[in-house]
């Protein structure tokens, strides 16, 4: 399984020029083996950065909310990764989005795409960019 974090999802649906090769590359092998995921708070993530502004997507919200629902499956939270994402160490992230979406990955023993250069440096989680 591949795990994309929010930002990756913005941009392979957004500006795809914006990945890098191999996370770009992880992602369209993800697709094609049907192994294409995020955790279901991306959702949240995306709709709150869409109706502040600070994403502009090519469609209305529940639209285009709808469209990444069809190119990746959506994880819930279990009682599982709502205690993994408690276990990160101090140079992880202390965003709860970001803990539950390494979180995601961990449990499912997925690789995680991700710009997140926190996230990377961790060591936490197996990441891709």
């Amino acid at each position: 399984m591949i795990v994309a974090d929010t930002q990756a999802v913005i941009w392979v649906t957004q500006e795809p020029k914006r990945l890098s090769r191999p996370a770009g590359d992880a992602l369209a092998e993800g697709r094609r083996n049907g192994e294409l995921a995020i955790a279901d708070i991306t959702l949240r993530e995306i709709s709150f950065l869409v109706a502040r502004g600070r994403v502009l997507v090519s469609a209305p919200l529940d639209v285009y909310l709808r469209f990444v629902e069809s190119l990746f499956r959506v994880v819930p939270i279990s009682a599982e990764i709502a205690e993994r994402s408690m276990r990160f160490g101090a140079a992880y992230p202390s965003d709860p989005a970001d803990m539950l979406i390494g979180a995601t990955a961990v449990v499912h023993g997925a690789r995680l795409v991700t710009s997140d250069s926190l996230i990377r440096a961790s060591g936490e989680v197996t990441c891709i960019w």
